[in-house]
C-alpha cells in the first residue's frame, strides 16, 4: 500500500475503500455512489484504475495499491500539477478519484485525443468542472512530456 506492506487481518469481501479509509486511515480516497460508476473512489493497483467501493479487499492480496495520498509525496505529480495550474476543483470531493484516472489514462496514452479522454475517462464531478477538468488533462499531458524531454 502506497510503497509499504501493509496488513489486513478482517474479512476478505470488504470493500477495499473501507480498508484505506477506515483501517489504513488514508481518507483520500472518498465514497461516492458505491456501485463503481462515479469514481470518486478510484485507486491504481498494480498500475490500473480501480474502483476500491467495489473491489474486495481479497482482490489485492499481494498487489501493489496506490492512492492519492501515494501518488506523490509531495503533489508534485504532474496531474496534481495541472490540477493546480487549471484550478479545476470547485467542491472538490471527486478530485483525488479525477486525478488518479487521469494519472493512470496519461501513463496509457500519453497524448490523449478529445475522443481517447471522452472514451477512457469516465469519473463523474457533481460541479460540472468538465471544462477545468479537460483543461488540466491537456496540461498533465504536456508537462509530461517535457519532464520526459529534460531527461
Amino acid at each position: 500500500l502506497n510503497g509499504r506492506s501493509y496488513d489486513f487481518a478482517g474479512a476478505d469481501d470488504v470493500p477495499l475503500l473501507w480498508v484505506l479509509r477506515d483501517r489504513a486511515r488514508l481518507t483520500g480516497t472518498k465514497f461516492g455512489c458505491g456501485s463503481g460508476l462515479c469514481g470518486a473512489c478510484t485507486v491504481h493497483v498494480d498500475g490500473a484504475a480501480q474502483r476500491a467501493c467495489i473491489l474486495p479487499v481479497k482482490a489485492v492480496d499481494g498487489r501493489k495499491v496506490t492512492t492519492i495520498e501515494g501518488l506523490s509525496t509531495d503533489n508534485s505529480h504532474p496531474v496534481q500539477r495541472a490540477w493546480r495550474e487549471m484550478n479545476v476543483s470547485q467542491c472538490g470531493y471527486c478530485q483525488s478519484g479525477q486525478i488518479m484516472a487521469v494519472a493512470e489514462l496519461l501513463q496509457r496514452l500519453p497524448a490523449p485525443s478529445d475522443d481517447d479522454i471522452n472514451r477512457h475517462h469516465t469519473n463523474i464531478c457533481r460541479c460540472g468542472a468538465y471544462p477545468r477538468i479537460r483543461k488540466a488533462i491537456d496540461r498533465a499531458a504536456e508537462l509530461i512530456r517535457q519532464e520526459s524531454s529534460d531527461e
